[in-house]
């Protein structure tokens, strides 16, 4: 009787793994069966060069950016600029870039559903429709000038991004052999707005400013003289001129490392690593199933000139461009914005929506009404020190910044911000990389690129 028992306890365990088991496969026959059939060694999908042989990738407004002749081979937009301004979102014919749909949305592409898989019937895969427009990835790759770097611009109420380039590029119908080693290519194949981070520069000035807000009750009340040098901690942190008497709007607008390097200092390293991570620059986002890279902050409270530095947006400090942008929609929005993404709407040959796109929000970046001294201040640089004839019909609050690099390297330019009105819902990110000065040459590309999509023009 004892082995009887025995042997069958066995076959309860072994039958009650085999459900177990099926019901995971199930499970993931269901919600991961796309991802399995899009495997790059599906040649019902994939030509013999590794490219996918099925399904269009267009633009917001329908322009078809890829698609497939009759011949099997994949196709691309009659446009050189347009090619080479949407090449990371759309993807490389082998497939290099991993964030371009061709990659990354290929399970959409294909067509594949759990009842007849990919081999459907009418056998040309999905229609993409991605949230970009491709007019808007045209300006800004031409606005960048051949610079490396990164645009982008979306809308921190829904969450689609209008404009997402990284550069250096190529023209996906015509791929350069790229040899190792030549400049010209250096990191083509990453996305740097998903993908990248970089120094700040200035632009940390908004973390530094939103703990300021938050811990400092006399902020408003305060004055600072700046002679160009200040003294933090056992070292000196330098100014790029001597901005005299100021208060902090002032120190704000001139951007000021005699002002912002003493206030990190005085908050301490741990509230400025709890107001780093609070806006979201050291977490990853996931866009439609892409992670975009985790920034990072060093700071310590053992070195007080470090921890000035960092402040300020440099020593050891790096931000992803696409997280700078959410947290200024964040301050656009409230405190809390629309989690970015690239998908509008897949539609199949029957022209039935393939799948549902909703919106999703962040956590609180940004104390509400902190958010709102902190527009104001925003606003107060572009009247102040940007210019506001460069933005026509543009509510605009922005920062710039120079990432300084080190060596004999030009600084990293930016330019973040958003816009405010019920009609221009959008923040944005500007990175030129070694460009030089923010305002000068990343506003510039910015004001380009929102003149494009606010007027048209």
């Amino acid at each position: 009787m004892k082995k009887i028992e025995k042997r069958a306890v066995f076959c309860l365990l072994l039958a009650g793994a085999l459900i177990l088991g099926l019901a995971v496969f199930s499970f993931l026959f269901f919600f991961r069966g796309g991802d399995w059939v899009s495997f790059a060694g599906n040649r019902h999908l994939y030509n013999s060069s590794g490219a996918l042989s099925v399904g269009r990738v267009l633009d917001r407004d329908g322009d078809v950016l890829t698609w497939v002749d009759d011949s099997g081979t994949r196709q691309w937009y009659d446009g050189e600029t347009v090619r080479e301004a949407t090449l990371h979102a759309v993807g490389d014919p082998n497939g290099n870039i991993g964030s371009g749909a061709l990659v990354a949305f290929a399970a959409q592409l294909s067509g594949y559903n759990p009842i007849t898989g990919a081999y459907s019937p009418l056998g040309a895969g999905n229609d993409l429709y991605l949230t970009l427009d491709a007019r808007y990835n045209y300006t800004a790759y031409q606005a960048l000038n051949g610079h490396k770097g990164a645009v982008g611009v979306y809308n921190y109420k829904t969450g689609e991004i209008l404009c997402m380039v990284s550069s250096p590029t190529f023209d996906p119908a015509d791929p350069p052999v790229i040899e190792d080693g030549d400049e010209r290519y250096d990191g083509v194949y990453i996305n740097r707005f998903l993908s990248g981070t970089f120094i700040p520069g200035s632009i940390f000035k908004t973390v530094t400013l939103a703990a300021a807000l938050d811990n400092i009750p006399d902020l408003y009340d305060r004055t600072w003289t700046c002679t160009g040098s200040t003294q933090v901690g056992d070292g000196v942190v330098t100014c790029h001129t001597a901005h005299g008497e100021q208060n902090i709007a002032d120190a704000l607008a001139n951007s000021c490392n005699g002002v912002f390097a003493p206030l990190a200092e005085e908050l301490g390293a741990d509230i400025m690593r709890e107001y780093a991570e609070k806006a979201g620059l050291t977490s990853r986002y996931k866009i439609n199933g892409l992670n975009t890279a985790a920034g990072s902050v060093e700071f310590s409270d053992s070195d007080k000139n470090q921890l000035g530095w960092s402040g300020i947006g440099q020593g050891k400090d790096q931000v992803n461009p696409c997280a700078m942008m959410v947290y200024m929609g964040a301050i656009a929005n409230g405190g809390k914005a629309a989690v970015p993404q690239l998908i509008k709407s897949v539609q199949t040959p029957l022209d039935i929506p393939a799948s549902l796109y909703l919106t999703h929000y962040t956590g609180t970046l940004v104390n509400p009404d902190t958010a709102e001294k902190m527009s104001e201040l925003l606003h107060n640089n572009v009247v102040m020190t940007y210019g506001e004839s460069r933005f026509p019909n543009m509510d605009v609050c922005a920062k710039s910044g120079t990432g300084e690099v080190g060596g004999e390297n030009a600084p990293n330019a930016w330019f973040t911000g958003f816009l405010r009105g019920e009609d221009t819902p959008y923040a944005f990110v500007v990175l030129v990389e070694n460009g030089g000065s923010g305002s000068a040459v990343a506003g510039s590309v910015a004001a380009k690129v929102l003149d494009v999509i606010v007027n048209g023009y």
